[in-house]
């Protein structure tokens, strides 16, 4: 088979027969990292002495004066030397190979040699036979064949020796060893053209080189290259051997060579790169170890090498759900992070994609020395700490990454961000979310012109307005790893999807599966037919329209699946109920305690944290083959199946949407397992034409969002554009709204108003509000006069409140500074309560929790505006004709609720109590911890509310974990979560120090229901955190240590 062309690969040898291991020779050899770096090497000679003045060559190597332990090498060397001396007519060729064909005998030899080397030796390969690789007929094709072994061989200190040599040839009379090297340093964007080892079913191309072009090469001058060759290995030999593993030390050489070669590729050209796209070998090894990922796509390589990449343009890429997009993204952020030495953001659109994100790439970063930093909820610093030496990866949710971007353009840090990645671009137009990714990514293109943008998605449709607005080049391509087979059944017909058909539609089959009359009455839409068609040796999603629909399908299924279903994974199954029965403190949900043994569970936004975390696990493990989720499941996590069933075409109320459509039947088919997904889509004959038409119809285009969103939109972009300086007058204003996506779609947009007077009317509204101070000019727009932020319009864009609240919130903050309650914290979590919460209070529940508030308690309902007697007569549903704002009444309701969780820290009990969903109730405490962190940037802007700061600074640390104290330390870690935390705790992992040092085969065995893979990331995350903690403790220390440069009287 043919040898593909550089391949990157790992040799693991026994010990007699490791090689000596060395990086690609660079022109700057001398002071590159692997020269600096290199090892003593071992052999069976005597460790050398501390250098002295009368030392010499014969006195330290005798007659030993092989670098490979027997003395044939130099002699050989000698020997041919003096043989092309005597006979100054000898062909040079001739003697050239006789030369190399006696170095090559030596080359031989080293297999006997018992110098340490690097299991990780980088091989580069390229065609059948190396780099250089020229026609049989080719009379010098032995000699550059041989002089690439060599090459291959010699250590830094030889290869500096043929460097002078070259220094001393004239530009006509160039030595083959030269020229090897200069071809294998200078034809990187040759080699790399075609890296057939980074994705499957590329063809070989040959590059043959023109022999006559060749000149004939002087081998040595009459200098004796004996005296050169021992005088280098002299050098080595006096060097001073470190105490440390050799092959360790060349391991690190190698990847610190590849690194320093790939950087100053990237730095020369936009084609020349290393071994692995750019990157070390090293990353390739761990793609597979970490992922199971042996090669590339075609796709993603010609991707990767596309020109738009390579000069740093940005770029937008646009594939099918399971084609492999993050991965292209994950090797971008590996080559900005390690090549260019920059920082990275990376914006995800949920709290769960981000840390399952977090806990991936924290492996990669502890590997390849670069931090992995989480921004989610409650967690992220702003601004971040400024690293001397590791780069950062910031991983955020949309909201975090703006608060973030923000944070570093006050700093003048933004040309620190090299580069930011979007996923699922497509949320742009999504509410009030989408106006917040466009005001971020607006911010980032007029601030900073280094930062490179790449964004992805499987779901665009106007991708001309999105290119426009972000300056970028699109990629895109229908690859699937599998084939995916879109139906729809009608009754008990399926028909195949296929747009050649008059109708859109193909006859496929009839269902074969007999039904008795009760099972036609329970499932009148054929659901068991379908799913017992793949299940239990396949797996299966049913996406329902409804959270409650979920569960009643749930257990309509396993109602009437055969008893011979619960044989399967039994044990298996009794674990994950033992697991959520700990989870829940002794209490099992009872629709899952009857679907589970038939390997059946249902998945929506009404689980806690923990027990979705437990149901997905247990669902990728293959031990529940079936799931009845909602839409949010096809957005989020990534659990493919054989088979998804959409069990109507409708989410909520609401009739599917083409990309909601798309993202469901995009987990059909799993790759490297199926070798096809299927979809079906249920229909009633009345939602026959609606279905045709979603079906065969282009994606939704994707619009701004700025105008929509009034306070989260145009006003907060506007309060924050003249916060950051970025824009001060009317006119900057104007530039920089040109500069939005709302700038590119405004015609079709803003037809009423015209985008000026639209700005003119938010900065009126804002110093309005008290926000903005200025004067806006009714007939000149385009003054000059500037516009300042007040202090107040200061502390809402930094603590990223919505302006729709933000004088209620000063309001309230103001009042309690009056009699803020501190007996409990109470009225401080009042205070944390989301505006933007909403809940219908069950009365007598309401009441109970009153009457049992201590004085002081009752004391804070008094200073809210929340009347006992009010609670009173709505609980024995007597008329009230008091004033009283309902909007507070209804806060202070789901206070109660948080401050139950805070006492008892058990979702499960708070939400019976409250007669709430436990989702619900886990939504709660999220959004409060993440106000609560808002509310604590928004205290910090304002000096009157300094008490606030170390109140709420706890506050939001007891919110974001909700556990024992005890627990904090080890939930801080990504993906633990409390049952896992327990868990760790109870077996005497009490510290991140414990975690981090913790033995993966160790942990797996004591803790129940840990895979080793969940094992491994566990640990990877702990010893990030461990390590960005101690860095922040490091920059501390030298920052209180730096030496000003102002000092009175040092000038």
């Amino acid at each position: 088979m043919a040898e593909p062309r550089l391949a990157v690969r790992r040799k693991s040898r026994s010990s007699s027969e490791r090689k000596r291991g060395r990086a690609p020779v660079q022109p700057v050899a001398a002071s590159s990292p692997v020269a600096r770096k290199r090892p003593s090497s071992g052999g069976e000679r005597p460790p050398a002495e501390a250098p002295c003045s009368n030392d010499s060559e014969e006195d330290m190597f005798g007659d030993y004066d092989s670098f490979y332990g027997n003395d044939s090498l130099i002699t050989q060397v000698d020997d041919a030397e003096h043989k092309y001396l005597q006979d100054k007519n000898t062909d040079v060729k001739a003697a050239g190979e006789m030369l190399l064909g006696n170095l090559q005998s030596g080359v031989h030899q080293k297999e006997q040699d018992n110098f340490s080397a690097s299991q990780n030796l980088v091989v580069l390969k390229s065609d059948k036979e190396g780099a250089c690789q020229m026609h049989d007929s080719d009379p010098a094709d032995g000699n550059q064949k041989l002089t690439e072994s060599i090459l291959d061989d010699l250590p830094s200190s030889q290869l500096l020796y043929f460097e002078k040599m070259d220094e001393l040839s004239s530009a006509s009379r160039m030595s083959p060893l030269s020229k090897g090297r200069d071809e294998r340093v200078n034809s990187f964007s040759d080699k790399i053209r075609d890296p057939l080892s980074f994705y499957a079913g590329a063809e070989h191309r040959n590059r043959p080189i023109d022999s006559s072009s060749r000149s004939k090469c002087v081998l040595f001058k009459s200098e004796s290259l004996k005296d050169h060759l021992k005088s280098a290995m002299t050098g080595n030999a006096r060097a001073q051997t470190l105490q440390v593993s050799k092959t360790k030390q060349l391991k690190e050489a190698v990847l610190s060579e590849e690194i320093f070669v790939a950087r100053k590729a990237i730095e020369s050209s936009s084609l020349d790169i290393g071994p692995f796209y750019g990157l070390p070998s090293k990353v390739k090894d761990l793609f597979r170890q970490l992922r199971g990922i042996e090669t590339l796509y075609e796709w993603q390589h010609d991707c990767l090498m596309l020109e738009s990449l390579q000069q740093r343009k940005n770029l937008i890429y646009s594939l099918p759900t399971g084609g492999g997009k993050t991965l292209v993204a994950e090797i971008i952020i590996l080559q900005e992070l390690l090549c260019r030495q920059k920082d990275v953001l990376m914006i995800l659109p949920y709290v769960a994609i981000v840390q399952e994100k977090v806990r991936g790439l924290s492996s990669f970063g502890i590997e390849l020395g670069f931090l992995v930093e989480e921004y989610a909820g409650s967690k992220g610093r702003f601004p971040p700490i400024k690293r001397r030496v590791k780069k950062s990866l910031y991983i955020a949710t949309i909201e975090k990454g703006h608060a973030l971007v923000n944070s570093l353009i006050e700093t003048e840090r933004i040309d620190d961000l090299g580069l930011v990645v979007v996923d699922e671009l497509h949320m742009l137009g999504a509410g009030s979310r989408g106006a917040v990714l466009e005001i971020t990514l607006a911010k980032i293109l007029y601030t900073s012109k280094k930062t490179q943008i790449i964004g992805m998605s499987a779901t665009l449709n106007n991708v001309g307005d999105l290119q426009k607005f972000l300056q970028a080049e699109y990629y895109t391509n229908n690859f699937r790893p599998v084939e995916l087979k879109e139906y729809i059944k009608i009754r008990d017909t399926i028909y195949a999807v296929d747009s050649k058909t008059e109708n859109g539609f193909a006859f496929s089959h009839l269902l074969n599966f007999k039904y008795s009359s009760n099972l036609e009455k329970a499932d009148p839409d054929h659901i068991i037919a379908l799913v017992t068609e793949v299940i239990p040796k396949y797996s299966c999603l049913i996406f329902c329209p409804t959270k409650k629909n979920c569960e009643n399908v749930a257990s309509m299924v396993c109602k009437y699946l055969k008893k011979e279903f619960r044989a399967h994974k039994e044990k298996e199954k009794q674990d994950l109920i033992k697991n959520l029965k700990s989870i829940g403190n002794g209490t099992v949900c009872p629709v899952l305690k009857q679907t589970i043994p038939f390997g059946i569970a249902y998945h929506h936004s009404g689980l806690t944290n923990d027990e979705r975390k437990s149901i997905e696990e247990a669902y990728s493990a293959g031990v529940l083959c079936l799931l009845a989720c909602t839409a949010t499941l096809a957005a989020g996590v990534n659990l493919p199946a054989r088979r998804v069933i959409l069990r109507a075409p409708y989410v909520g109320n609401d009739f599917l949407k083409k990309n909601q459509y798309k993202q469901m039947i995009g987990r059909a088919g799993r790759a490297g397992i199926d070798s096809a997904g299927e979809s079906i889509l249920i229909v009633q004959e009345k939602d026959k034409h609606l279905v045709q038409d979603l079906v065969h119809s282009p994606m939704e285009n994707c619009y701004s969002n700025l105008l929509l969103e009034l306070t989260k939109g145009i006003q907060s972009l506007l309060l924050s554009l003249v916060g950051l300086k970025i824009a001060v007058t009317c006119e900057e204003v104007d530039n920089f709204m040109c500069c939005t996506l709302l700038g590119v779609q405004q015609q079709l947009l803003s037809q009423e108003k015209s985008l000026a007077e639209i700005i003119k009317d938010g900065l009126e509204n804002l110093i309005e509000k008290g926000l903005l101070k200025g004067r806006i000019s009714e007939k000149d727009h385009n003054s000059k006069s500037t516009l300042t932020i007040t202090p107040l319009g200061k502390a809402a864009y930094k603590g990223s409140i919505d302006l729709a609240y933000c004088n209620i919130l000063y309001r309230e903050l103001k009042k309690g500074l009056e009699g803020l309650v501190l007996e409990s914290n109470l009225h401080l979590l009042y205070l944390s309560t989301p505006y933007d919460m909403t809940c219908s209070p069950d009365w007598m529940i309401y009441l109970r929790q009153f009457n049992q508030l201590s004085a002081a308690e009752q004391k804070v309902a008094d200073i809210v505006g929340v009347p006992e007697s009010f609670i009173t007569k709505k609980a024995s549903g007597q008329a009230v004709r008091k004033n009283v704002d309902s909007a507070v009444v209804n806060r202070f309701y789901l206070t109660f609720v948080l401050y139950s969780l805070l006492k008892e820290t058990n979702i499960w009990s708070v939400s019976e109590k409250f007669n709430l969903s436990r989702g619900y109730v886990q939504n709660l405490l999220n959004s409060a911890a993440s106000f609560a962190s808002c509310l604590l940037h928004f205290c910090e802007e304002l000096e009157e509310f300094w008490v606030y700061k170390a109140l709420l600074t706890e506050l939001t640390k007891q919110l974001t974990y909700c556990v024992k104290t005890e627990l904090i330390p080890l939930m801080e870690v990504a993906g633990v979560l409390e049952a896992r935390a327990k868990q760790l705790y109870n077996a005497g992992y009490k510290t991140l120090a414990h975690l981090a040092n913790a033995n993966p085969e160790t942990l797996v065995r004591m803790i129940e229901h840990l895979s080793r893979r969940q094992a491994k990331q566990i640990i990877s995350s702990a010893k990030m955190l461990l390590s960005e903690k101690a860095e922040a403790l490091q920059e501390e220390v030298e920052e209180l240590l730096k030496v000003p440069t102002d000092i009175p009287g040092t000038h």
